[in-house]
């Protein structure tokens, strides 16, 4: 069986030649597919590398794909169900990592961070400030995935109101276990102090939260995407950074790298980040870890995990 690794050029490819080549020597790594054709029949990737059917057809034998990543929306479904190619992703490898970034974004907000820094940096001793506690909030989660889960049991120690929506509401059970109220969307975005999204893209939450969603939002409520930025019409949510003082972290956009002329990047209360919620040393290894594991399972005979085709 022949392999194939792509990574996008910013990996340190060396470094993830010593550790696989100990457990997969036949494994090949690359940096892009500019060949036009491949024998390899299992596909390593990230979401960095574009596999549309251009790409995937020079793959004449493959059989499986592992995306090293939570998403997979990089990857064209149709022509994969068309040829039965099994594809499966990591969906473990992050999702704390993410949930730290959430929660960081919140208190950056809520504690005044950027205002205070700027002031001492300043040369400036501010002695009023307009910090608020987490401990109180209603905190919404749009998405009760393993992201969600993880964000759950880490705003329990912090007192928060947790409300939660998603297409399937979860058992009493644990609801009881993360401390999680259920609402409607609409009812989550009118209560939520703040709202953090962890959905997949699709073409159901494709532009989901636009002009409607935001101005049913408290004046002056936290907004986070660390999921897909086409999730968000990134033109309403400017408009209600104008109008309503909602203030957002984002970590994804429409288009990455972002056009940075965008008048979002110039405004006060909004915190950026370069779609690195869930990079960070630990959940590298990790994925790098789950991702050796899944495609030794598949190369042994066995059903691979987080099969998604």
């Amino acid at each position: 069986m022949r392999y194939i690794t792509v990574l996008p050029e910013f990996i340190p490819m060396e470094e993830v030649k010593a550790t696989v080549s100990q457990i997969l020597p036949e494994m090949e790594i690359v940096n892009d597919l500019s060949l036009d054709k491949y024998e390899a029949e299992v596909l390593v990737a990230t979401t960095f590398t574009k596999l549309s059917r251009k790409e995937l057809e020079k793959f004449p034998n493959l059989k499986y794909i592992q995306i090293a990543s939570t998403g997979y929306d990089n990857v064209d479904i149709s022509y994969v169900k068309e040829k039965g190619i099994a594809l499966c992703n990591i969906p473990i490898a992050n999702k704390q990592s993410v949930a730290e970034h959430v929660i960081a974004f919140s208190l950056v907000f809520l504690k005044d961070m950027m205002f205070l820094n700027q002031e001492m940096k300043s040369g400036n001793w501010p002695m009023l400030t307009g910090s608020r506690d987490l401990e109180g909030k209603a905190f919404g989660i749009v998405g009760m995935g393993m992201i969600g889960i993880q964000l759950a049991k880490r705003l329990l120690p912090f007192n928060v109101t947790i409300l939660y929506y998603d297409i399937r509401r979860m058992k009493e059970e644990d609801e009881a276990k993360y401390g999680l109220n259920y609402m409607e969307l609409d009812d989550l975005i009118k209560n939520a102090d703040i709202i953090s999204i962890h959905l997949p893209l699709t073409d159901k939450t494709r532009g989901m939260f636009g002009e409607r969603e935001f101005s049913m939002m408290k004046d002056g409520a936290i907004f986070i995407n660390t999921a897909r930025g086409e999730i968000v019409d990134i033109d309403a949510l400017l408009k209600a950074i104008k109008t309503k003082g909602i203030k957002a972290g984002l970590d994804v956009f429409p288009e990455e790298p972002p056009d940075f002329n965008s008048e979002i990047f110039k405004m006060d209360n909004v915190i950026v980040s370069p779609h690195i919620a869930g990079v960070t040393l630990e959940s590298q290894q990790r994925f790098l870890t789950e991702t050796i594991s899944n495609v030794l399972r598949y190369a042994q005979g066995l059903d691979p995990l987080y099969r998604v085709l």
